[in-house]
């Protein structure tokens, strides 16, 4: 099946939905997504921020569909036209999402460890404003405990629902879910319980916001001071894939690889997250690829300079022969001319 987003074509397998289809083609024209994960069943169609406009259905139906669409539940279509950034009308609804999902998260950037690495920091550059309209108090939750190791900030969630789909597809026993309706809708456990089981830390990993935080890690360091390792062990419980984020010599926390949509290439166990931050636990493969403009490469970049001579013509650097030597005026004979001008003392 063919399909062209943005007046590049490629060709899927059916079934594809049209962000996968932009994701296979890459560049700018992917959209954002906040609640799809490529490794939980049944997620996307959520936060309607990867919204696209179809000018062409197919080559069966050529007819536009009448409103946008939400790519990442959308399937392709044979000879499908799309466009993604090339839409002003989709770029005018990414914008207004955007303000959707500011509306009750608060500003806490500054002190929020997600910092860096937030996939809604990334969509607010990108597409959103620099004020908001909204004059009503913003929705406040007082924290809870769900956990020994993972706190909930329950203010900054955008009930993406990726933590929920997570527990449920990697355990048998999610103890926490959405809660209420409506603008009161929440995170929380059933009954004050605490996720414990040996792959909870995962909610951590797919948490697109600071909502689900690592409590190990808790404002110990700014992800732009760490480095990003890749490193694996032998573990039976996962497969032992692992990202080291190091402070010099110290490990500070370990999380699973990502790619660069940010979703996790494999999940793993807690035992490897939270009981080995000991630098001899681990065969360090080497430093972790990541975006070149994303802020956690800030200082740690690293790539093969070319010295750069610059052929710069001579009196720019040192002047004009005749301005040198009026410096210098021991060299000057006072009854010299030059261009027929007397030079003065």
């Amino acid at each position: 099946m063919k399909v062209t987003i943005d007046g590049q074509s490629i060709d899927v397998e059916p079934g594809t939905t049209i962000l996968q289809a932009a994701r296979q083609i890459g560049g700018d024209l992917v959209p954002p997504a906040m609640c799809y994960y490529t490794k939980l069943k049944g997620s996307g169609g959520k936060c309607r921020c990867c919204l696209v406009e179809v000018p062409k259905g197919s080559e069966a139906d050529p007819r536009p569909m009448p409103k946008l669409v939400a790519s990442c539940v959308t399937q392709v279509m044979d000879g499908m036209e799309v466009n993604s950034t090339a839409s002003a009308r989709v770029q005018e609804a990414r914008k207004s999402v955007t303000e959707f999902l500011l509306i009750n998260h608060p500003l806490d950037c500054p002190v929020c460890d997600q910092a860096g690495e937030c996939d809604l920091q990334n969509l607010s550059f990108k597409h959103g404003k620099s004020e908001t309209r909204y004059i009503e108090q913003k929705r406040t939750f007082e924290p809870e405990n769900i956990g020994d190791k993972i706190q909930l900030h329950m203010n900054r969630c955008i009930l993406c629902y990726r933590c929920v789909m997570t527990a449920d597809q990697l355990t048998d026993n999610r103890v926490h879910g959405v809660v209420d309706r409506g603008d009161h809708s929440n995170i929380s456990t059933c009954i004050s319980k605490a996720i414990d089981n040996e792959f909870s830390g995962n909610v951590i990993d797919v948490c697109p916001v600071g909502a689900l935080t690592d409590k190990t890690f808790r404002f110990k360091s700014r992800v732009w001071f760490n480095k990003p390792y890749n490193a694996h062990r032998d573990c039976k419980t996962c497969c032992g894939k692992v990202t080291l984020w190091m402070f010099g010599e110290e490990i500070q926390r370990v999380t699973a690889r990502k790619d660069q949509y940010h979703e996790v290439e494999e999940f793993i166990c807690n035992t490897c997250r939270f009981d080995h931050k000991e630098v001899k636990d681990w065969a360090i493969e080497g430093p972790r690829k990541f975006e070149k403009d994303s802020v956690i490469n800030q200082n740690n970049y690293t790539r093969k300079l070319q010295s750069v001579t610059i052929d710069t013509e001579k009196n720019i650097l040192m002047g004009r022969d005749i301005d040198r030597k009026k410096i210098s005026m021991t060299a000057i004979d006072y009854n010299e001319k030059i261009d027929g001008t007397q030079i003065d003392s």
